[in-house]
């Protein structure tokens, strides 16, 4: 990979987050916290080292859970032209912003959908994503969680964190067999992220997935298994 996770990216490819990120400075609803000159390592670079996960680039339907203002999944979407990416977020006024973006960048493979992830995944969701991604949502056990519903067999989660944390991960490994995923590996992408500490977690859906699950929406975060 390269130093520059950027690289993966065509003159017009760069073009179109460029307009996300005017877009997001101007935006008066606070949908992220930077707006300003660091936003291209803070939100492109850093989402886009999720590149180096094999599965995620070549997914080819992602799901993009707690999309917020739109990262990664909207880079993914740029970089990955032949691939469908699904931002789901609940809160109206970022999926408006989300909206606006897409139309104004023309990224045509990627969908707002304002819904809750367990409602996605009791419904038309349900096990039919290659890859969920989850940037700076909860705890790594609550986020495979959310995942388990939404992924086909074998596939797997890609959650952005920061600095690692023995308990987070004791405690998803806790979970792994009551959710049927599986850490499987941890990437430090800190040197060439927009987060000196950055570590990507993928996590495989390792068999079917359990009956009980999604829970009703918000227990997974409030009741973390593990």
């Amino acid at each position: 990979m390269s130093p520059d996770p950027t690289a993966v990216l065509d003159a017009r490819g760069r073009e179109r987050l460029e307009r996300v990120l005017e877009l997001l400075a101007e935006e008066r609803a606070s949908v992220s916290s930077v707006v300003d000159e660091r936003a291209w390592k803070v939100h492109v670079a850093d989402s886009l080292t999720g590149l180096e996960v094999a599965e995620l680039k070549d997914a080819g339907r992602i799901a993009d859970v707690g999309a917020g203002a739109g990262f990664p999944g909207l880079a993914l979407a740029v970089a990955l032209p032949n691939a469908q990416v699904d931002l789901v977020e609940s809160i109206g006024r970022k999926c408006s912003f989300m909206q606006r973006a897409i139309d104004e960048a023309e990224i045509p493979n990627a969908t707002v959908l304002n819904a809750r992830s367990e409602d996605l995944a009791s419904a038309e969701g349900r096990e039919s994503y290659d890859v969920v991604t989850a940037r700076a949502v909860g705890r790594l056990s609550t986020l495979a969680e959310l995942a388990s519903p939404l992924l086909k067999p074998n596939g797997v989660l890609v959650a952005w964190k920061g600095k690692r944390d023995e308990e987070e991960e004791s405690q998803l490994a806790n979970a792994s067999e009551s959710l049927a995923m599986r850490p499987e590996q941890i990437l430090d992408v800190g040197n060439r992220a927009g987060s000196q500490h950055r570590h990507l977690h993928v996590v495989r859906k390792s068999g079917p997935t359990p009956p009980s699950l999604p829970r009703k929406p918000g227990i997974a975060k409030k009741r973390p298994k593990g």
